[in-house]
């Protein structure tokens, strides 16, 4: 099952459309030929956005768990429209260790897909995040904590500039891959964050706007 994120909304129709998006021209978002350079941020913050609307619709519209949110679950079209894949199907099988799994397992689902929550479907969405922002599986992302992540993002991204919303992103994917699942934020609080990151980009451009007339 192909869940395009739409407003937090899912049709039939949007469904049928993104099942052509994995032609080459709409390629996955996991494959390794997109991986050689991190995302600008904007494309990250759209990307991350819609995967957190169909989360959204999946956890509080549908009541159900993704269970399998990792970066070639996710398709692309040509303008970083994202829609999730492979939706509930995770709960059909036992967890693997397998390298394109495991990376994104919460601590607490790594022995049994019957601990999986919607606060695990966070984790696995902050790391996806990060892997936007750096272009490394999660297997080669570090083990840091929370304030060790701006450092490390910025090292791999190598760009001095929009440092502000960036280290807001770099933000959100910190409070997704909290240990506790409690301490996790649910996916609508996600997507404020989301947008406030996009408000204050649009507050920028306004006053940028502003000096220039």
């Amino acid at each position: 099952m192909r869940t395009r994120a739409v407003k937090g909304r899912v049709s039939e129709s949007e469904a049928a459309e993104s099942s052509s998006w994995a032609e080459p021209e709409a390629a996955r978002c996991g494959s390794r030929s997109t991986r050689a350079k991190p995302l600008h941020w904007t494309s990250c913050l759209k990307i991350a956005e819609d995967v957190a609307q169909g989360l959204a619709y999946i956890h509080q519209a549908s009541r159900l768990v993704h269970g399998n949110v990792k970066s070639s679950n996710v398709l692309l079209g040509s303008d970083f429209e994202a829609c999730l894949a492979d939706n509930c199907l995770s709960f059909l099988v036992e967890p693997s260790d397998g390298e394109d799994n495991s990376g994104y397992r919460a601590p607490e689902t790594r022995k049994s897909n019957r601990r999986l929550t919607p606060r695990s479907d966070i984790y696995a969405f902050g790391v996806l995040l990060l892997e936007l922002l750096t272009g490394k599986f999660p297997l080669q992302h570090p083990v840091l904590i929370a304030t060790d992540l701006p450092v490390w993002v910025r090292s791999v991204r190598e760009e001095g500039t929009d440092d502000e919303r960036l280290m807001m992103i770099i933000d959100i994917a910190a409070a997704c891959v909290r240990s506790s699942p409690e301490s996790r934020p649910t996916t609508w609080q996600v997507l404020k964050m989301i947008q406030e990151v996009k408000e204050a980009d649009t507050g920028d451009n306004d006053s940028d706007s502003t000096c220039i007339s």
